[in-house]
């Protein structure tokens, strides 16, 4: 008896259907590392690393500035015994003011404080041109208008009178402190020179307190000037 084998072929799209396709996704660090032969261990910790390098830091803020507080005793000329320190000075003290710490005194004479009231001076050892001092004078029971005082102020500042001839701007405007007491505050910006002057009457005294810096130490410093600038006030008006 014959035998029959009977032999079943599956459709070719049977065959097809069957296969699977894998995909797998683009690495996110190939943009990152853009190479086309595998990186070794090494090779890739290196270049991590020199990315990291080169990324900005945030930049960090600046320290504030410290200060120091001045008494002075708006000595007259005749009374004048002494020069630096002011340990001895806080009981008599007819006014204050901040130094910034670093800055140095300069020592005024009797004949420079017998002709123009200079009382005291502080200036940036970097760059002496930056400084703060005060003037005063005696017999003035209360301030005259603004522009007749820095007229005044002037007759015995001849740096003065050349910031004033040559101001490309200047302001001036009244202050009064918690206490009531009025300060004319002017604000001088000349060729190559900033300035800044406060102006007030204690004591039948006038007093003047100056800061001065060149043009790029004022654009440096403008914050820590302006601090020195209001720190001035008279003794009990503090």
């Amino acid at each position: 008896m014959a035998t029959t084998t009977t032999t079943m072929f599956s459709p070719p799209s049977a065959i097809l259907s069957s296969t699977t396709t894998t995909t797998t996704p683009p690495s996110p660090f190939k943009s990152l590392f853009p190479f086309k032969q595998p990186l070794t261990n090494l090779t890739a910790a290196a270049t991590i690393a020199a990315i990291l390098t080169t990324a900005p830091l945030p930049s960090l803020a600046q320290e504030s500035p410290s200060y120091q507080v001045y008494y002075g005793t708006a000595a007259s000329a005749a009374n004048y015994g002494g020069y630096g320190g002011n340990s001895n000075k806080k009981d008599s003290a007819e006014y204050v003011y901040d130094v910034p710490v670093g800055w140095k005194e300069r020592l005024v004479s009797k004949v420079e404080k017998g002709t123009n009231g200079t009382d005291s001076e502080f200036y940036n050892p970097k760059k002496k041109a930056e400084k703060e001092y005060l003037t005063f004078l005696a017999g003035f029971r209360q301030l005259a208008p603004k522009d007749v005082i820095l007229n005044n102020l002037a007759l015995s500042d001849v740096d003065l009178q050349d910031l004033i001839a040559n101001a490309d701007s200047l302001s001036s405007e009244e202050v009064k402190d918690d206490k009531g007491q009025l300060y004319y505050v002017y604000e001088i910006d000349g060729v190559g020179t900033h300035s800044l002057i406060s102006v007030t009457c204690a004591k039948n005294k006038l007093y003047a307190h100056f800061v001065n810096a060149p043009t790029p130490e004022w654009n440096r410093d403008k914050d820590m000037l302006r601090h020195v600038h209001e720190s001035f006030k008279t003794v009990g008006s503090f």
